[in-house]
């Protein structure tokens, strides 16, 4: 265990991004001596592109000693247990699917999924649908919460979808009252010193505030990072072709299911995100494709909201910096990199970033020693997360516009995905290329991409497909629904509105 006294460490910019980062540095550092300062100008809005997140926020909240009620009352927080699509594929039988988050009991179906893919995949006319085999769907299909009675002890693991902005103040407010120093200053400048590293934060008024270790939160226009220190940005717009999104919030009109929507539009698709005061709504589309305007129209009419509600639109710069730790400064956030929500994966990222360089600088401190392993690991992340997503891009199963059309068509692809769709197709094990890409350790396991393989029902034409010939073992799925059914009956009705404030 190390005996060095932490950084002082300044981080720019508050939001849900900078609050996540300044806690679990202050978690890490703050009893040995370690402080962190958030410097957040008062003026800055927060850019709330998604509403929803991974499982790895509940870790987040656990590894803070933070309760679930307490913060999901704060935030209007309704559980997530994975993603339905739908309109993703025209084929008859797949137009929509569930991306689910594991659990244990999916150890007894999951095989059986991943058999008869195999089957389906060698043209045998065989159950591979994904929302048969797992107890997520089943729960969420059912508006289930996931917390199982005492008599059963198999939770699954879930995420939540959130009110951004107060997320972002939660923690503020959670933070300040542990030790954290909170700055609302609007920066003007970046000091560096003769070495070149960042020295302080000069502020309007004069203020200066220094540091040994600065996060650079400052959102797409990354201050420090990028316009200070010249980081490089590498777009990923060859892979995703997505820049712009639409806003637009709804009322309750059905009852909440403790899952988000993802639902393929004309030249991008559409979020539907259920909080306890609101429904969230965004469309991510292409300028490339569709105006503003026609956006704008196309959601309000798909979500009944032609002549009410104000709409956001967001730019978003879609790609990530070469390296996520440059001297001694980090980016997190938007400031090192911003992939598309369709998988919500942007807080999931910024935990990642922050805890590892927490993690890497007690090993290594700001020498080169173990910040270059980092930046690969960091980069890793963002190309495994990158690739899972232009897979739903590039399989897509639609043909009516230009739009996705283009998407099936492109060919700007990692030579990890052009191998594991390679694999798919040519009945080769995905789980283990998948682990062989990966070192053992895929961002996305082989359950995820078998879900989205099989969801999208990329297996031969139906014209093609045979019966199974007798004796051959096909996995019962009337079996697996019924045990599947069963399990769920050992979990509550979900009540979203038990965690709002007053009740």
């Amino acid at each position: 265990m190390t005996t060095r006294t932490p950084p002082r460490a300044v981080v720019l910019g508050g939001g849900s991004a900078g609050w996540m980062t300044a806690c679990l540095l202050h978690h890490e550092w703050g009893a040995r001596g370690g402080s962190v300062t958030v410097v957040e100008s008062p003026e800055m809005g927060i850019i709330g592109v998604g509403e929803g997140s991974t499982p790895q926020l509940k870790a987040f909240f656990d590894h803070l000693g933070i309760e679930e009620a307490e913060w999901m009352a704060a935030c209007d927080a309704t559980y997530k247990l994975g993603i339905r699509f739908t309109g993703w594929s025209e084929r008859p039988g797949f137009e929509s699917y569930f991306h689910p988050f594991p659990a244990p009991i999916d150890l007894h179906s999951e095989p059986g999924f991943l058999h008869n893919c195999m089957l389906a995949r060698r043209g045998f006319d065989v159950p591979a649908h994904p929302d048969d085999w797992f107890i997520a769907e089943t729960l969420a299909e059912a508006s289930k919460a996931p917390h199982p009675g005492e008599a059963f002890p198999f939770p699954p693991s879930y995420g939540y979808h959130f009110d951004a902005y107060k997320l972002g103040a939660f923690l503020r407010e959670w933070a300040v009252a542990r030790g954290l120093d909170h700055r609302p200053l609007k920066v003007v400048d970046v000091e560096l010193d003769q070495a070149g590293d960042v020295a302080a934060l000069l502020c309007e008024g004069g203020e200066r505030v220094d540091g040994d270790a600065f996060v650079d939160c400052s959102g797409f226009g990354s201050l420090i990072a990028q316009q200070k220190l010249g980081t490089q940005f590498l777009p990923f717009a060859e892979n995703l072709f997505n820049d712009r999104a639409v806003v637009i919030p709804t009322p309750h009109r059905d009852a909440i299911k403790p899952q988000t929507d993802a639902i393929a539009m004309r030249a991008g698709w559409r979020w539907s995100i259920p909080l306890t005061s609101r429904v969230g709504n965004g469309y991510v589309y292409s300028s490339r494709y569709l105006s503003d305007d026609e956006a704008e129209a196309e959601l309000r009419q798909a979500v009944g909201m032609e002549d009410e509600g104000d709409a956001r639109f967001l730019r978003m710069r879609v790609g990530r910096v070469k390296d996520s730790w440059t001297r001694n400064c980090l980016a997190v956030g938007l400031s090192q990199g911003f992939l598309e929500p369709l998988e919500a994966t942007a807080l999931h990222i910024v935990i990642v970033t922050a805890l590892d360089f927490a993690r890497a600088f007690e090993s290594g401190d700001f020498t080169a020693r173990n910040r270059e392993e980092f930046n690969r690991r960091i980069a890793a992340k963002y190309e495994g997360i990158r690739d899972y997503i232009v897979a739903h891009y590039r399989l897509n199963q639609r043909s009516d516009t230009q739009y996705w059309r283009d998407n099936a068509a492109n060919h700007a692809l990692s030579n990890n995905l052009k191998a594991l769709v390679t694999g798919w197709f040519t009945h080769e094990d995905i789980g283990q290329l998948n682990a062989q890409q990966h070192g053992g350790k895929p961002h996305y396991s082989s359950m995820s991409w078998h879900c989205l393989l099989a969801g999208y029902g990329t297996f031969p034409p139906p014209a093609k497909m045979q019966a199974p010939p007798p004796g051959l073992a096909v996995a019962d799925r009337e079996e697996t629904r019924a045990m599947l059914v069963a399990c769920s009956r050992n979990f509550p009705e979900y009540a979203p509105v038990q965690f709002q404030r007053g009740h």
